[in-house]
């Protein structure tokens, strides 16, 4: 065999993942707020973007029979002062429309305050930006202290029981640990931390759930020996077993339905919810609204939809003006990655609106009559239908949401697996499925608790082919508990 060099000629194909097709990918599979967010550093990066600031038309646009009169068109002051003729006196200039008022120093004041400027104009910030800000949990806590301790030993105990206690509102470090690193005494520390379970929110600082609600019950003036054995009994509460309660606190049914119904008011984390952020609001990429003769109309939410604008005209004047070779080739690049953009933004719009249709014309009986008309439906049906795959399909319903007259519903809710119908019949999706078995639990009687084999045999009858396993585990997704549990439950009257 010969070792000397020499020349191969192949032929060979590769897929090559440009940076512009790993960008409209990215687009594809992000919601209308990170595009937003993502045409917002475009336009600071690029100069030949611009923001399309034309208002879209309304849903109505074009309804209205007679248009509505024009509103004269006011001067502002610049154009007053450029004209020839003297203004009316009843055809003041724009800044000038509003009685304008001098103080004693001399310094201007407008009718909305001093600056010369509406505090309800749109270039403002939301009323939310001057909402005062809720202060932390721990800085709460230290505010009460302040006021409650004047001992500086009680302070500082005070102050290191915040440090401690989690953001759920426990303390899980015993006394005469805290005592040991403050050089004091456990009852001194034990002292301290019972005052302060009484601060705001009521059951801080315990070291446990049995001990929470005690406090928050003390606190309400409910806490007598039942309601201790109650809380010492706190796994059989757990595991519905009235009866057994009945007998360890000794009251009767009525009794036990009230010391629950109480214990239900209670909070078992009072400082969890305190440094919470609210949830975020979901906004829906698409629209869903009925058209007069019934059917479905699907748009873009035009509130979040990222509009944008090459401006050719400042690319060739700068092209014109441009000295050499690299700005021409730094216009080159920009010119293309605009455009590239511009297509990527109205290719990914219209495969959103063409898979969503796809899902809304399949599942149509939802839309109509309830979850119980929810079809099986998987990534490959809407691929076929839209001739894409089945990447395309799932980037396209990867975070987004649709607003429906039914309510708001990520694009991947509608895709659910599909449970065999008896004889061969129509089969039936696992979404409705779970909907009938919570249906059927929330129907039964005390007298007639349904057990997972009746479940199924039901479910059989109305042509579902499920097993009980199954069940079970819808059963137990749904936060369900067994037909033992529920009987026992609902074996004592509430």
């Amino acid at each position: 065999m010969s070792l000397a060099p020499r020349l191969d000629l192949r032929q060979s194909q590769s897929l090559v993942m440009t940076p512009q097709l790993r960008q409209a990918i990215k687009l594809l599979q992000s919601s209308n707020l990170e595009v937003t967010a993502f045409v917002e550093e475009e336009l600071e990066r690029n100069p030949l973007l611009e923001r399309d600031e034309r208002s879209l038309p309304g849903p109505d646009a074009g309804l209205r029979a007679d248009p509505l009169p024009a509103a004269p068109a006011t001067p502002d002051s610049h154009a007053a002062a450029a004209s020839d003729v003297l203004p009316a006196e009843n055809a003041a200039p724009l800044d000038a429309s509003y009685e304008n008022v001098y103080d004693e120093g001399g310094g201007y004041e407008s009718p909305y305050g001093r600056g010369g400027r509406s505090d309800f104009g749109d270039d403002l910030a939301g009323i939310e930006e001057f909402a005062a800000s809720r202060p932390t949990l721990r800085e709460h806590l230290g505010e009460q202290a302040r006021l409650t301790f004047h001992d500086p030993r009680d302070r500082m105990i005070a102050a290191s029981l915040i440090a401690l206690v989690d953001p759920a509102g426990r303390l899980a470090v015993e006394d005469a640990v805290i005592a040991r690193a403050m050089g004091c005494e456990a009852a001194q520390v034990m002292a301290v931390r019972a005052r302060m379970q009484r601060f705001d929110p009521v059951g801080m600082f315990c070291r446990s759930l049995a001990e929470c609600l005690g406090v928050q019950l003390a606190e309400r003036n409910r806490f007598d020996p039942a309601m201790q054995a109650l809380l010492d009994n706190l796994e059989l509460l757990a595991r519905r077993d009235r009866a057994a309660l009945m007998t360890a606190c000794g009251v009767d049914a009525e009794d036990l339905a009230d010391m629950i119904a109480e214990l239900k008011r209670l909070d078992p984390k009072p400082g969890a919810l305190f440094d919470a952020a609210p949830p975020p609001a979901v906004v829906p990429d698409v629209l869903m609204r009925r058209a007069e003769n019934g059917d479905w109309l699907l748009e873009l939410n035009p509130e979040t939809l990222p509009r944008v604008l090459v401006n050719r005209g400042f690319h060739a004047r700068c092209l014109v003006g441009a000295r050499n070779r690299e700005e021409k080739a730094f216009l080159a690049e920009k010119l293309q990655t605009a455009n590239w953009l511009l297509k990527s933004l109205e290719q990914r719009a219209n495969t959103i609106v063409k898979v969503a249709g796809e899902i809304v014309r399949r599942q149509d009986g939802f839309f109509r009559h309830g979850v119980e008309h929810l079809r099986p439906l998987i990534l490959r049906d809407v691929a076929e239908a839209v001739e894409m795959h089945e990447s395309t399909v799932s980037r396209v319903t990867a975070n987004k949401y649709i607003a429906t007259p039914r309510g708001v519903f990520e694009l991947k809710y509608f895709f659910t697996t599909a449970i065999a119908g008896t004889y061969g019949g129509e089969a039936h999706s696992a979404e409705a499925v779970r909907y009938r078995i919570r249906s059927m639990i929330e129907a039964e009687t005390p007298e007639a608790i349904l057990s997972d084999d009746a479940i199924v045999e039901r479910l059989r009858k109305e042509g579902v082919d499920i097993a009980r396993r199954t069940v079970a585990k819808y059963r137990e997704a749904l936060r369900i508990p067994s037909s033992v549990q529920r009987k026992r439950e609902k074996a004592v009257p509430a």
